[in-house]
C-alpha cells in the first residue's frame, strides 16, 4: 500500500529519486519550490523489506472558477516501469489523493521511450489515454528530445563525436573572442532581457526575470546560469540543472546581434562539460521538433542539436487517468483558446521589444 510523503521521509523519498535511472528533477521535492501556485504532494511504494520501490510526486492545481483541480506527474512515476504492481500501488494511491483535491485527471509524460508498446498498454489497461499530439511543441513536456550519452566518456572523446560543423562552430566562437562564464543573480537580468528577444524573434511566450532568479535561489548547486560575452557584452545565455546521473538543458536565450559569433555552440560545450565533471549518464538536450522535414520552421533547431550527435528519442507522450469526463472536455476546449489568445497579445505587446 502506497503512502504519503512526510518531513519524516522527505529526505528517503529524495535519494531514491536522485539516485534511480528514471529519477528527474521534475519528480524532486527541490523542483516544488519552483512552483508555489501548485499544491506539493508525493507517494512512495515499498517492498516488503520496507525499501522504497517506486515513487511518484504530482502538482495539484486548481481551476480557476471551479472546486476542481489538475493533477500534474511530470515525467513520473519514477519506478521500474515494468513492475505492474508498483506502478498500480502509485495509482491508488493517486486515486485517493484526486478525492481529497477533487482533481478531474491525472496527466503523466513518463520518461519511456516511444518504442516501449509494453508499457503503453498497461497503462491503457489501467485506464489511461494517450493524448493525440503533433509533431512540435504542443504538450507541456517535449515529447521529441536529443540525448546525448557521456557516461565513461572523456571530453575528448565527446568532442571528436561531435559533427564536423559543430566542432568547428565551438573553436570559432572560442577565436571570436567569446568567453563564456557561470555566473549568478547578477546576470539574471541580462539573461531575461536576451530571453524576451529570442521569444519575440521566435514567437513563443517567455517567463518572467523573477522566475529565473527563483530557479537559481531553489536549486541552488543543481543549477547553473551560464553566460556568453563577447568584451563586456552579453551576447547569449543558458540555464541548465543538474540532478542524479542527468544534466538537462533548460532554457536558451541569444541576442538578434553576435549569433555569427556561435556562441550557442560553446554555451551547450560548457554544459556537456559540467555533466561529466559530475560523472552524470545523460546529457538532455530537451525538445526538438519531430517534423524532421526542412521546410519545418524549427528544423534548424533540430539540426543544431543533432550536430552533437545525440540520440533523437520520441517518448511515449501525456497520458491522462480522467476522474470527471465532464469537467476534462470544458477544460480542454476552453484552455486551448486561452493558450491561444494569450500568446498572441504577448507577441503584439512586446514586438518592439530590444
Amino acid at each position: 500500500m502506497s503512502e504519503l510523503v512526510t518531513a519524516a521521509t522527505l529526505e528517503e523519498f529524495e535519494s531514491f529519486v536522485a539516485n534511480h535511472p528514471k529519477g528527474h528533477f521534475a519528480q524532486s521535492h527541490m523542483w516544488s519550490l519552483q512552483k508555489p501556485q501548485w499544491k506539493w504532494e508525493a507517494l512512495i511504494s515499498r517492498d516488503r523489506e520496507g525499501r522504497i520501490k517506486g515513487a511518484m510526486s504530482v502538482l495539484i492545481r486548481k481551476v480557476p472558477g471551479t472546486p476542481f483541480t489538475l493533477m500534474y506527474c511530470c515525467r513520473g512515476p519514477v519506478c521500474d516501469i515494468s513492475d505492474r504492481d508498483t506502478v498500480e500501488d502509485l495509482l491508488d494511491g493517486a486515486r485517493s489523493l484526486a478525492k481529497k483535491y477533487k482533481s478531474y485527471t491525472l496527466k503523466i509524460d513518463p520518461d519511456v521511450p516511444v518504442e516501449n508498446t509494453a508499457f503503453a498498454d498497461m497503462m491503457k489497461s489501467l485506464g489511461f489515454k494517450i493524448a493525440e499530439e503533433g509533431k512540435n511543441f504542443e504538450a507541456v513536456q517535449p515529447k521529441f528530445v536529443f540525448r546525448l550519452n557521456v557516461e565513461g566518456k572523456t571530453e575528448d572523446e565527446l568532442m571528436a563525436s561531435f559533427h564536423q560543423k559543430t566542432r568547428y562552430n565551438i573553436r570559432l566562437a572560442v577565436k571570436k573572442g567569446v568567453e563564456v562564464k557561470i555566473m549568478g543573480q547578477e546576470a539574471v537580468p541580462d539573461f531575461a532581457r536576451l530571453m524576451l528577444e529570442t521569444g519575440v524573434r521566435d514567437g513563443f511566450v517567455t517567463r518572467q526575470e523573477s522566475y529565473f532568479a527563483d530557479m537559481l535561489r531553489n536549486l541552488g548547486d543543481h543549477a547553473r546560469l551560464y553566460m556568453a560575452y563577447h568584451g563586456d557584452i552579453p551576447i547569449a545565455g543558458t540555464l541548465a540543472i543538474a540532478y542524479g546521473d542527468k544534466v538537462w538543458y533548460l532554457y536558451g536565450a541569444s541576442g538578434n546581434e553576435y549569433r555569427n559569433l556561435m556562441p550557442n555552440y560553446l554555451l551547450q560545450w560548457n554544459m556537456i562539460r559540467w555533466s561529466v565533471e559530475l560523472g552524470c549518464r545523460i546529457y538532455d538536450f530537451r525538445g526538438v521538433s519531430g517534423d524532421l522535414s526542412e521546410d519545418n520552421p524549427l528544423y534548424g533547431l533540430y539540426k543544431f542539436k543533432k550536430g552533437f550527435n545525440g540520440d533523437f528519442t520520441e517518448f511515449v507522450g501525456e497520458m491522462d487517468l480522467v476522474f470527471n469526463p465532464a469537467v476534462a472536455f470544458a477544460v480542454k476546449h476552453g484552455g486551448n483558446l486561452f493558450k491561444e489568445l494569450r500568446r498572441r497579445v504577448y507577441l503584439i505587446k512586446n514586438r518592439g521589444a530590444k
